[in-house]
């Protein structure tokens, strides 16, 4: 039995997996029309040559450039497309006029490799404060900050790699609009999970998440005068993939995007709750997180190896899940967990099964 109303929808879908994926947050599982689209183009390629392929395909990724566009809250002409987020913040960090000694503030579960980009430019980072025990921005706390200080910009994960924890971002774009300082947010985890028009400045993600577009397609959408996207946007392109993330988008609009939105919440909930106190795991979000991502600490006494070990114990007997090390936010933890992250096809048996397996591997 499906946990969301839509989940035989998503299920009929797609191909009858071998696994029980619970692995979203790493790459979802693209649907039966996304392949065929991409096939498709790739055979269109085959046939008549990759750039009159691409021409003759200009008014869907025309489409595709205005829907990604309007999920982000940007018109298209704003909008960029690249290999990866992690490749879109490089183009941006490249081409975005910052002084060689920016300063920039960032949420406590900002994504290690996005730290990395800024370290080796020599940008100054700072974390923003978090009081709630989860790496929430405190939003009372940055707001009398931006009184005394105000970074060049500020950059911040909707939702983090290494936990479901939703930032508010919407409300640090507002104050920090107040002070004048530009925003930047890594949609990677949050588009096609939670709403993402929060009027950010720079809005940047990944199609084979939580939309479960292909892998190989990112995108960037900026409102900043001194960036275009022409600029930005990578000539020698996966066009293919491109026509696949548009289906893929085309596909959520048709089940309702606000709809998926609730019903991801509705299975992160249930999977929290059907997973509270299994043995010794300690969940790291609040039950009701508007998240489908779920993550456990180990048991007292585990370490990183002993995450890692049961991450490949439940991949051996079919679950897959990700074992979540410290790299992907080490401004908040040292301690790696295990992250479950189910689509809108979660079955409650699939939970019973990975209880089951838990309790055997806890105390």
């Amino acid at each position: 039995m499906y946990i969301s109303e839509l989940g035989e929808l998503w299920h009929r879908a797609r191909v009858e997996p071998s696994i029980v994926h619970l692995d979203s947050a790493a790459a979802s599982r693209s649907s039966n029309k996304v392949i065929e689209a991409v096939t498709a183009h790739l055979w269109r390629e085959s046939e008549r040559g990759g750039y009159v392929a691409q021409e003759q395909s200009s008014e869907l990724l025309a489409r595709t450039r205005r829907d990604i566009a309007a999920l982000v809250g940007h018109t298209a002409d704003e909008l960029a497309f690249r290999e990866s987020a992690l490749a879109a913040l490089r183009a941006l960090l490249t081409y975005w006029n910052m002084p060689l000694s920016a300063t920039v503030w960032v949420a406590p579960n900002e994504y290690g490799p996005n730290l990395d980009q800024f370290e080796r430019r020599g940008y100054a980072v700072h974390t923003m404060p978090s009081t709630d025990g989860y790496g929430r921005v405190d939003t009372d706390a940055l707001q009398n900050m931006l009184q005394f200080e105000q970074p060049d910009f500020i950059h911040v994960c909707h939702i983090g790699s290494h936990s479901g924890i939703v930032q508010p971002v919407a409300k640090i774009v507002e104050l920090a609009h107040d002070a004048g300082v530009p925003v930047v947010v890594d949609a990677a985890q949050a588009l096609g999970q939670v709403n993402c028009v929060t009027g950010a400045d720079v809005v940047y993600g990944t199609s084979r998440k939580w939309i479960a577009g292909p892998r190989g397609v990112g995108f960037l959408a900026t409102r900043s005068d001194s960036l275009r996207p022409v600029e930005i946007e990578s000539s020698e392109a996966f066009i293919a993939g491109r026509i696949g993330l548009g289906v893929a988008v085309q596909e959520l609009q048709s089940f309702g995007v606000e709809k998926i939105h609730r019903e991801l919440a509705a299975i992160g909930k249930y999977t929290r709750e059907r997973l509270f106190g299994v043995g010794s795991w300690e969940l790291m979000e609040p039950v009701d997180e508007q998240s489908a991502i779920v993550t456990l600490a180990p048991p007292p006494g585990w370490g990183p190896s002993d995450v890692l070990a049961a991450r490949d114990r439940l991949r051996s007997i079919g679950i897959l899940v990700t074992c979540a090390e410290s790299w992907r936010a080490p401004l908040y933890t040292e301690q790696s967990v295990l992250r479950i992250s189910p689509h809108l096809d979660l079955r409650r048996g699939h939970l019973d099964q990975l209880a089951t397996e838990l309790r055997g591997m806890g105390y």
